[in-house]
């Protein structure tokens, strides 16, 4: 009976034992959401949305802000794949920025050999650019693909030296293409491939930023095309069937290989918000449909979620508020003196942000400022982001004089600890 007793008291102390952890740990996390998460709602939330919850074909996709290129939900957004023929809308762009519609295009053999699809072009025929242009994009044609280049650029290399150097410029990170039309390849540097956030930084290039983007939105949004040459007549058809499922789509490309699976690259405005999708290995056949479905999950995905907000920055004294919200962590240097008077011009942001979202500001002060100070002085930079993305930077200007004897900031700010300043 006694080691009965000493048995139950033993299990009532661990199980008191167990219960005070569990207690302190529940307090534990209630006061740190309560002291970190306060905070951070307070001025900064993440602005990288999980997307756990949508229903994806595709291998790799990417979902972005068509203005800044933030990437608002994705999978593998970063990971280097095959793409296809949604290869073409580089190598249109880069046409397009080279040379003009009127143009005429000679036939090589090389152009006329290529795999299907094709328009089944013939060694020394002569076709109106702007012809090769559409076959290009809205037939996907791999023979128009290659005859361009070489008009283009001498030879296909060469034009995708011209395509690497576009893609690089516009701050592409992982993009290498060696062939116009997308077909797979590989060389002594590597295979033909992109990501999701390349491509969409592509077509948001050539939708919103081109010079050229209106020629460009005006072939790819065209439904039929009916041209002549060499004797022959010809039509072609667009397979963007995208373009008449949803509200909004400008413009979009798909593509299919071996390896790269089904693939397709679309853009978006509405009501102001623009959007860029890009889907990687999405299925390969018989689900040839699957695109439509995961390009319409990522528009609807950016809809609901996201709008475009009007975000308030103001620089004054040393303080940094992003609409009234104080950052409290913007010395990042302390060193500089107490009185002295700083400020910045207020700026005004238009941004695509979710419910919680709002930008980040940081102000950066200059090291080891030496006084006296003179009157619209910089004293250091301001900072705005959206996530990782800098949208601005800007002077923090002294708004008057400061003397030698004026205390440094940071020794004030021991000494009020202490006693209260006047």
């Amino acid at each position: 009976m006694t080691i009965f007793i000493e048995k139950t008291k033993k299990n009532i102390s661990k199980k008191r034992k167990k219960l005070r952890y569990f207690a302190f740990a529940i307090m534990s996390g209630l006061f740190i959401e309560f002291v970190f998460g306060n905070i951070s709602n307070e001025f900064w939330i993440d602005t990288v949305r999980a997307s756990e919850n949508l229903s994806m074909y595709s291998g790799s996709y990417a979902l972005t802000d068509g203005k800044t290129g933030r990437v608002l939900t994705g999978k593998e957004a970063d990971s280097p794949m095959a793409n296809a023929s949604t290869t073409k809308i580089l190598t249109c762009i880069v046409t397009l920025e080279n040379c003009k519609l009127e143009e005429v295009v000679t036939i090589s053999s090389n152009a006329a050999s290529q795999p299907r699809v094709r328009l089944g072009m013939q060694e020394g025929e002569r076709y109106p650019l702007k012809d090769m242009l559409y076959g290009l994009m809205l037939e996907s044609y791999n023979d128009c693909a290659v005859a361009i280049a070489e008009y283009v650029a001498g030879s296909t290399e060469s034009f995708a030296e011209m395509m690497n150097a576009k893609a690089k410029e516009i701050g592409c990170v992982d993009t290498y293409f060696i062939t116009p039309n997308g077909l797979d390849a590989e060389d002594e540097i590597g295979y033909h491939h992109t990501t999701a956030r390349d491509l969409c930084r592509i077509m948001a290039y050539c939708t919103w930023e081109s010079p050229q983007r209106q020629i460009f939105l005006q072939i790819t949004q065209t439904r039929n095309f009916v041209g002549n040459a060499n004797g022959k007549n010809y039509s072609f058809v667009n397979h963007n069937a995208f373009l008449n499922q949803m509200e909004g789509v400008l413009t979009g490309k798909t593509g299919f290989t071996n390896k790269a699976g089904y693939c397709y690259v679309a853009a978006l405005e509405r009501n102001g918000e623009r959007y860029c999708i890009a889907l990687l290995a999405c299925g390969w056949p018989n689900n040839k449909n699957y695109k439509w479905h995961d390009a319409r999950t990522l528009f609807e995905y950016g809809i609901e979620n996201y709008d475009i907000k009007t975000v308030k920055v103001k620089a004054i004294d040393g303080q940094l508020e992003v609409d009234g919200y104080t950052n409290k962590s913007v010395f990042s240097d302390l060193n500089y003196p107490q009185n002295l008077q700083l400020y910045a011009t207020e700026r005004e942001y238009e941004v695509l942000l979710a419910e919680n979202e709002t930008l980040k500001a940081e102000v950066v002060f200059e090291k080891n400022i030496q006084l006296p100070i003179q009157e619209d002085e910089k004293i250091g930079v301001g900072r705005v982001y959206l996530g990782d993305i800098l949208l601005d930077e800007y002077e923090i200007l002294t708004r008057d004089n400061a003397r030698a004897w004026d205390l440094p900031r940071i020794w004030r700010e021991i000494i009020s600890q202490f006693f209260t300043f006047s």
